[in-house]
């Protein structure tokens, strides 16, 4: 790991932590953004569940819009906004899927109705109504009622490899204060951007 690298892990590592030690109800929470086939766009709140030098990790139905766009592009976005702390990390990379032994460690962490969830959503996916889908909650309830619930072939975590992270904190009279940690060909450096 570079020095560079090494850095903004920890300076992550650093606000993250001081997130969770705010009333925030989910310090984890990010910003996915991802493209569509078509070129547009598309944005959601995902929860982070690790990261380190390889990554960045989150967990959702691959079947999804974004898991679809994600397959078809796998250049992403993350955002990160701490509104108590006034932090702002934003990263950009490719994203690529998780072992099958990860999914499933984490999955198995999984409150049992969540994990009940996974089967019986059809994530993005048309709904006549919501009583279909607690049909199906109480079929995949049956289904595993004795006996641990696996995780579905359909439900997995990706891990966004930065290529470039931007560390925002809030200035007097909007001078705020922006650094970019970029990785071009393998070596990582550090630029100081305007406001």
């Amino acid at each position: 790991m570079t020095d560079y690298q090494s850095e903004f892990l920890h300076r992550f590592g650093g606000l993250l932590e001081r997130a969770r030690a705010t009333d925030l109800p989910e310090p984890t929470a990010m910003t996915l953004a991802t493209v569509g086939a078509d070129g547009r766009p598309g944005a959601r709140t995902v929860l982070l569940k690790g990261f380190d030098a390889e990554g960045f990790v989150f967990y959702t139905n691959t079947t999804s819009r974004k898991g679809r766009e994600l397959r078809d592009n796998p250049n992403a976005a993350l955002c990160f906004y701490w509104q108590p702390l006034s932090e702002q990390v934003h990263v950009e990379g490719r994203v690529h899927a998780v072992t099958a032994a990860e999914a499933d460690a984490y999955f198995a962490t999984r409150l049992r109705e969540s994990q009940v969830g996974a089967w019986a959503s059809h994530q993005s996916e048309p709904l006549a109504d919501r009583a279909e889908l607690l049909e199906r909650v109480a079929a995949v309830r049956a289904r595993f009622e004795d006996r641990e619930v696996p995780r579905p072939p359909h439900w997995s975590g990706y891990r966004l490899v930065p290529e470039r992270v931007e560390f925002w904190t809030a200035g007097e009279y909007r001078l705020h204060h922006r650094v970019a940690y970029v990785n071009e060909q393998g070596t990582w450096s550090k630029t100081l951007l305007n406001p």
